[in-house]
């Protein structure tokens, strides 16, 4: 974590999440590879290894997946980083969400709007792919993690059963693979 004061860290928080928030297409997972440039490699707030940390934090926990904003702020200023953070991605986004709504609800039909709506799609496939690539690369660090997040993704993709039997099966060959000495 760079050293700055606390209020400048809060403010620097606040504009780095409040920016990132107006261009969420698709939630906070869409924008995971632009959460990772700003934070590790041009802010310089934690390492690769912690922000992947993070980042398995929010996927595990219960609730929405700007969770891992509310865990980076955290992490960089304490509960006040926090509370920064979540309200700096939220907030902005949620005033967007309004006046589109309100606009879409006025021109709901319309050839423009169908447009944008067809469009945001890919958009927003591709925003959440680029992300899962971004963290696989920031926590695989030996050929069992890149197999595990390989054949993980393969499963959740090809399959219709709960992605929790392809992370558990990951994590026992993790455990398996430390145990007979294979670098994870």
């Amino acid at each position: 974590m760079k050293a700055v004061p606390l209020s400048a860290s809060l403010l620097q928080i606040a504009a780095t999440f409040a920016s990132l928030s107006l261009v969420a297409i698709g939630g906070a997972n869409a924008i995971v590879p632009d959460i990772h440039r700003r934070i590790v490699e041009t802010l310089g707030w934690m390492d690769d290894r912690t922000f992947a940390n993070l980042f398995a934090i929010a996927q595990t926990a219960p609730g929405p997946n700007v969770l891992i904003v509310s865990l980076i702020g955290w992490h960089v200023a304490g509960m006040s980083g926090l509370l920064v953070a979540t309200l700096a991605m939220i907030v902005p986004s949620s005033l967007l969400a309004y006046g589109a709504s309100r606009l879409l609800t006025r021109f709901a039909g319309t050839r423009t709007v169908v447009a944008i709506q067809r469009g945001l799609v890919p958009i927003t496939v591709g925003l959440i792919l680029a992300g899962g690539v971004v963290m696989g690369r920031a926590a695989d660090h030996g050929a069992l993690s890149f197999a595990a997040t390989l054949l993980t993704a393969l499963y959740v993709f090809a399959s219709d059963w709960n992605p929790l039997w392809a992370l558990a099966a990951a994590a026992a060959a993790s455990l398996l693979g430390s145990w007979v000495g294979i670098p994870v």
